[in-house]
């Protein structure tokens, strides 16, 4: 009993959230027109592009009135309240950030509205990356949300370590077996340092291998169906068991620690006690003036490259990515009024300030063609290019229980527990035991 009062209590509490001081809903009475807007508000930039959009939106269009609707909490509860809100049109926002993560979840759900009838008109549409536009797709190839922000993957590398073990300098990996050497050479050169750190997760780590290896996909978005027995997914697995056999990397106890990001970030890197990284394009945000790990010295120190792809197979390297979108609710009785100020939100101006605000990689070519945008960290341009070989992952509504079971697969190797072909094997096991045979396709 307990749990279903607090279960209501919840569900009350997100009606209040979402519907604020304003009596109309969506459609109102007369000529008065209300959008509700749900965004997540631990994001000061977020908040100031809201109230930027709201004021201009109105503006611009009498009668009609933006309700702001920030819902408090991490990405979780965020996650938790918008769902909650969805299931009754009385609290359902007409306009929602959604995680490019949870998109296809809602879309299957029933909760998004497809937008390419709404979008064919909108001459910005061909302004936004390609790529970046894939965060925004169901399973049917629809568009149901349009890109508000993203990211890419890179080796960020310590050119005062790498230098002193005499790699040339700009350091360019073609394969995973330069970046191997480069990991040896420095070993060998000073044993103190850590030559390369891949985390035991999946994003800076297991995908970024298996998306650069000969066809390496986890889903085959051609025949909507998993992938088993790839090569691909045990090679990926056994490289990381090398740089952890060779120890050519962090311990694996510190590998597994969620936290580890923070000692490679904050000490080993400015302390050139660490060769190589592959983290994420938003890095320069930890080193920054200000930043919870300063160092004024980074952009003199530090030094990006792609990630390669397994032989130098084309297109020659891989990124993954992820992000923010700005999607619209099925059930919105204004979807012209909603999608419009979807696009008053992504115009130009708008999204230069709040990608630079927010020091994000650009959706937009024209904005990331923009001095302030390349002018945001000495890394920007860098770190944006990638993003014409990035990867989104296939976050369908079952993605969370096979992300979960691709991790650990990749844990068990780096924790020594299992070896790449039985830990491929089980993750294949798990994931017809989740999909069902019907919705495998082995490669």
């Amino acid at each position: 009993m307990r749990s279903i009062a607090k279960t209501l209590m919840g569900a009350a509490a997100i009606g209040l959230v979402l519907s604020g001081c304003a009596g109309d809903s969506s459609g109102g009475d007369g000529d008065t027109q209300t959008l509700r807007i749900a965004y997540k508000k631990a994001d000061p930039v977020l908040e100031q592009l809201m109230q930027n959009t709201k004021e201009q939106f109105e503006a611009a269009n009498d009668g009609v009135t933006v309700e702001l609707a920030p819902i408090e909490g991490n990405d979780e509860d965020y996650a938790t309240k918008l769902a909650l809100s969805q299931r009754s049109p009385d609290t359902a926002p007409d306009v929602f950030v959604e995680d490019s993560f949870k998109l296809r979840a809602d879309v299957d759900a029933g909760y998004v509205l497809q937008l390419d009838d709404y979008l064919a008109d909108w001459e910005d549409w061909d302004t936004f990356n390609e790529t970046a536009k894939q965060a925004g797709l169901g399973d049917d190839g629809g568009t149901y949300a349009v890109p508000l922000e993203t990211d890419t993957r890179v080796i960020w590398y310590n050119q005062n370590v790498l230098g002193e073990a005499g790699i040339e300098l700009p350091w360019q990996p073609e394969t995973w077996d330069d970046l191997l050497t480069m990991a040896r050479t420095v070993k060998a050169a000073n044993p103190e340092v850590v030559p390369f750190s891949m985390y035991a997760g999946t994003m800076q780590s297991f995908y970024e291998l298996l998306y650069g290896t000969e066809d390496g996909t986890l889903y085959d978005e051609d025949e909507q169906k998993w992938v088993t027995g790839s090569q691909g997914f045990t090679d990926s697995l056994a490289f990381l068991k090398t740089i952890y056999d060779e120890e050519l990397a962090v311990t694996p106890a510190e590998a597994l620690d969620p936290n580890v990001w923070q000692k490679i970030v904050g000490e080993m890197l400015p302390q050139d006690q660490m060769g190589a990284t592959v983290e994420g394009s938003y890095a320069p945000q930890f080193w920054q003036e200000g930043a919870d790990y300063e160092w004024p010295e980074y952009s003199e120190v530090m030094a990006t490259t792609p990630f390669p792809t397994q032989d130098g197979q084309e297109p020659g390297a891989v990124s993954m990515s992820g992000g923010w979108t700005l999607a619209v609710g099925a059930g919105t009785e204004n979807p012209e009024l909603a999608v419009d100020f979807v696009k008053t939100a992504m115009d130009y101006e708008n999204s230069l300030a709040y990608t630079v605000d927010a020091s994000k990689i650009a959706v937009r070519t024209d904005v990331a063609e923009a001095a302030e945008y390349q002018e945001m960290n000495p890394f920007a341009a860098e770190v944006t290019e990638v993003l014409d070989v990035s990867n989104y992952r296939p976050a369908t509504a079952d993605f969370a229980e096979i992300d979960t079971a691709v991790l650990t697969a990749t844990q068990e190797v780096v924790a020594g527990g299992k070896s790449p072909e039985e830990a491929a094997k089980t993750y294949d096991e798990t994931l017809l035991k989740i999909v069902g045979e019907e919705n495998v396709v082995e490669k």
